[in-house]
């Protein structure tokens, strides 16, 4: 059987690619590492293959992996190149997805994306693959021209899961009391190749033809859905046990009395048990394009004639299932208990014991099959009755193996079994270039009609995923009655407590949308009627539009330039919207159309815009009712680490946008001294605007003016206060290592082109040295005394670089900005480890003149320390004044129509209670001064 499959796995190439391979000398390709799943030790194509490519002067990359099971040295010997950056080739292929942040951009691919499904575990990477604009051709589309695919590991994954399966009959036979011959067979992996998989099932049948089957388990009987190189590959393995073919209608009567010394198979087509719903007959014509006509009797005709069901049939949403739920439940009730069993000699169960669903569509032709089984754990027990799952072979129901990459157990003849049907398609995939149209390349129609992207667009096949997608999570979002929907943009940070809070009430769903689908899924998986989607609001405005338009409030903790977009959205849907971002000029404008769709935006709803704001109302509008008059106002705030967890020259780690805390550092103030007006202009003179601040001296801390604080006279009504100014807490000795970056250039959002991911690895030495005008090639110590002048002789921010490594050879990330390189850099340097802990610190000093001319000056502090188990700091002060705000709008506590910010009594009154509800306490002193 082996040799049988290894002859027809060769074929002989096209004529076309016959013709091109002389063109093909500069080409470069790649075959980059499996990385997604450890089983995964297939290759798309083996060291032969690529020894051809070789000597048609195609230079061809490896990416190093001791996982593959073909050796690399057989790669090298084939005259490949083994090396980690593949960046060089225009083709690069693969069997299985890749993580999003390992797509290049601007390249041509070649895998299994599983996307034409509108799969949503894949549709993360489906949108990284548009956004960089790569061509996508996925190989489960190369179709002949009668629809059949012709670069598939089909067979191998019928002949592992066939294994497989008698390996679990086996262990079901034993926790029903039955020893078998099935024992004798292993999982598929467990084989060092495939002959000696098949030598075992052919020790198992050999004691079957001897009659040492139990014969109180009766005929053994199975049946094989499809016609397809899946059933073939399947039959393949039962053919080598003593096996009797016979037509489906036969089963019955072989189940009842056949012959122990055999077993019974059937192949299911389907004229067998397809029928038209309206007369019971089968047109295939109509079939092909009628599918949602006809339904199936399998459940009656066949099912319960069946010990093991092989299903490897494609199915598609418009086709009939082959069992539902109901149908197994019918299918595992138990027989009449005959008297000729015994304790000794156990009656079955039921017939039905066992489904190899190959196919591995889950909820598909297998109506049940919720989710796939793995490598690990191949076999699940389904009880029908309870509609769970366990992962066991014991206990009440039916036996599932739906593992979906069956052919990575057995990896060298998978791999040389597909590359021979790949291999012919490769020489026109070569001169792809992903940055020219799609009609400019001389594509054959395998390969066109399999391009699912390209251009940074859907190809028009394919259109369709995006509409498929939108439908399916309409569906699940509408699916609960009486519900209050909210709609959640953002995954990061902060969102976690906005989730909790929200979900605390039964009646409430929140959706997470996110452009980070496994974020928003663990959200999902933390908290009840959670509903995670992905959703690039920047790029899928009509896909945001739909989502806005059925939930009753939108949460948007997006980047602040986002906020108008998806306001306007909100107003065209009149659908009320919460947001912790300032109140920008672009959101600003949208007052009158607020208005006029009535509906309520809430603005500056999280820490600082936010839990400042009404604290400081609070204080302002009693100091007023008490006839006092606000001479001065003083706010600074600042996520930091804990103490403890500052142990590096900048004093910080990030609980927040670290591109958006860098950025922040060549942002411009203006503030209120003294009735005079300071402004600090934008480009980095804030870091030398700094004043240390002893208000909790134990912290060390300083601060600096954030953004600018005068605007905020009117909305406080303190007009006439002398000091006003809001500011940025730092513990001290972040502005003197952050004014070294910016010294050096460091921090600069203008593009960088010796950056980019399509460029050489740049060290930072060398961008350096750039920066300064100096050449790559001096001296370390001249350039680390260069380094030196430039940021002023400082000792501290010389140390600062060197404890960053970036005094050293150590490479610069690619990105497309020097700001975005240093953001990753220092993002990997000052993440929170485990068990580590940040803190918010707000400080309030209002300064009021009572009547009697006495000068009081209120001290309002808030000091909140994260969980390590459990939500950061920053996390609590954002997302929960936002997920409160959004409570009072659902509820109709807050009903203003237009923008709204919490600075009015109705607003800031019962947030603040709740917030103290949610543990965070303020603590409010003063002094008073004659």
């Amino acid at each position: 059987m082996f040799r049988l499959l290894s002859r027809q796995g060769k074929r002989t190439p096209s004529c076309l690619s016959g013709q091109r391979r002389h063109e093909h000398h500069k080409a470069v390709m790649a075959i980059r590492r499996e990385d997604i799943n450890p089983w995964e030790r297939r290759a798309p194509l083996a060291p032969r293959h690529v020894k051809e490519l070789t000597h048609a002067g195609v230079k061809v990359l490896v990416q190093p992996s001791n996982r593959r099971a073909i050796h690399e040295k057989y790669y090298m010997k084939a005259g490949a190149v083994i090396q980690e950056d593949i960046s060089e080739a225009s083709l690069i292929i693969g069997v299985k997805r890749m993580p999003e942040e390992k797509v290049i951009p601007g390249k041509t691919y070649a895998f299994f994306s599983h996307t034409i499904k509108a799969q949503e575990a894949n549709m993360g990477l489906l949108e990284d693959l548009l956004k960089k604009e790569v061509r996508l051709i996925d190989y489960e589309k190369m179709v002949d021209a009668n629809g059949y695919r012709i670069v598939a590991f089909g067979q191998w994954a019928g002949v592992a899961g066939m294994i497989n399966i008698l390996h679990g009959l086996g262990l079901r036979f034993l926790a029903l009391g039955h020893h078998t011959p099935f024992m004798h067979i292993g999982m598929a992996h467990n084989y060092r190749n495939v002959s000696q998989a098949i030598q075992a099932v052919r020790d198992c049948g050999y004691e079957i033809s001897m009659g040492l089957m139990p014969k109180s388990i009766g005929p053994v009987t199975f049946c094989f859905t499809g016609t397809g190189n899946v059933s073939k590959g399947a039959q393949d393995i039962i053919n080598e046990l003593p096996v009797e073919y016979v037509e489906p209608h036969e089963l019955k009567d072989v189940s009842e009395s056949g012959d122990m010394t055999k077993v019974f198979a059937t192949v299911l087509s389907r004229h067998h048990h397809l029928i038209r719903k309206s007369d019971s007959i089968y047109d295939p014509m109509e079939y092909e394009n009628h599918p949602e006509l006809y339904t199936s009797h399998f459940r009656t005709s066949v099912a319960p004639y069946t010990t093991c069901l092989i299903n490897g049939i494609y199915w598609d949403p418009h086709t009939p299932r082959l069992l539902r739920r109901l149908d197994a439940q019918k299918l595992i009730r138990p027989p009449k208990i005959s008297s000729a069993f015994h304790e000794g000699s156990p009656q079955l169960p039921h017939k039905l014991l066992a489904i190899c669903d190959i196919s591995a569509d889950t909820g598909g032709s297998i109506e049940f099959m919720n989710e796939c089984t793995t490598i690990d754990k191949p076999f699940c027990m389904y009880d029908a009755d309870q509609h769970i799952d366990h992962d066991s072979v014991e206990g009440n129901g039916i036996l599932m193996c739906s593992i979906d990459n069956l052919p990575a157990q057995l990896p060298i003849e998978a791999t040389e079994y597909f590359g021979d049907r790949l291999f012919p398609y490769i020489w026109e995939m070569l001169p792809s270039d992903a940055t020219r149209p799609l009609e400019d390349e001389d594509f054959s129609p395998q390969v066109r009609d399999a391009v699912i992207t390209s251009n940074g667009v859907l190809t028009p096949k394919f259109e369709y995923i995006e509409k498929l997608r939108e439908r399916r999570e309409k569906a699940q979002i509408l699916r609960k009655s009486g519900m209050k929907r909210v709609l959640l943009l953002g995954s990061g940070y902060v969102s976690g407590p906005v989730v909790e809070y929200l979900t605390r009430d039964e009646r409430t769903q929140v959706t997470v949308a996110s452009v980070l689908l496994r974020q928003a899924e663990e959200l999902a998986a933390k908290y009840p009627n959670t509903i995670p989607v992905m959703l690039d609001a920047a790029s899928q405005e009509g896909h945001l539009d739909s989502l806005i338009k059925d939930h009753d409030l939108v949460i948007s903790l997006l980047p602040y330039s986002y906020h108008p977009l998806i306001a306007k959205q909100c107003i065209k849907r009149k659908v009320n919207m919460v947001t912790a971002s300032y109140l920008s000029p672009a959101m600003k404008e949208l007052q009158s159309s607020a208005e006029e769709a009535g509906i309520t935006i809430v603005n500056e709803i999280g820490l600082d815009p936010g839990i400042d704001h009404m604290l400081a109302m609070e204080c302002i509008d009693q100091a007023k009712a008490d006839g006092c008059t606000v001479e001065s106002y003083s706010s600074f705030c600042g996520g930091l680490p804990a103490p403890e967890c500052s142990d590096n020259p900048l004093r910080y780690k990030f609980s927040w946008s670290p591109y958006s805390v860098l950025l922040n550092t060549i942002s411009p103030a203006i503030f209120l001294k003294d009735n005079q007006v300071v402004s600090i202009p934008a480009g980095g003179s804030l870091m030398d605007s700094t004043a240390a601040m002893d208000f909790l001296p134990g912290f060390n801390l300083e601060g600096f003016p954030n953004r600018d604080s005068t605007k905020y006279a009117e909305p406080y009504g303190i007009q006439a206060a002398h000091t006003l100014i809001r500011g940025t807490l730092r513990f001290q000795g972040f502005s003197k290592a952050m004014s070294g970056f910016l010294r050096l250039g460091l921090i600069n959002s203008e593009p960088c082109p010796i950056l980019q991911r399509a460029s050489s690895p740049v060290s930072w030495k060398e961008l350096l040295c750039q920066q300064m005008g100096l050449s790559s090639s001096v001296s370390q110590d001249a350039f680390e005394e260069a380094v030196y002048q430039h940021i002023e002789k400082d000792d501290f921010r010389m140390d600062s670089l060197r404890w960053f490594g970036m005094l050293s050879d150590d490479s610069v990330p690619h990105a497309d900005s020097i700001l975005t390189a240093l953001t990753k850099h220092l993002e990997a340097k000052l993440s929170f480890d485990k068990g580590e802990r940040d803190m918010i610190i707000m400080r309030n000093d209002v300064g009021l003149r009572h009547p009697t001319g006495e000068l009081e000056t209120k001290h309002i502090s808030l000091v909140v320390y994260g969980d390590p188990s459990g939500f950061s700091a920053m996390a609590k002060t954002v997302g929960y004044p936002a997920a409160i705000a959004a409570r009072m709008v659902l509820d109709g506590e807050i009903s203003t129509k237009g923008l709204v910010v919490p600075m009015t009594k109705e607003i800031y009154g019962p947030a603040l209670a709740r917030l103290k509800e949610e543990g965070l306490n303020f603590v409010s002193k003063s002094t008073l001064q004659e």
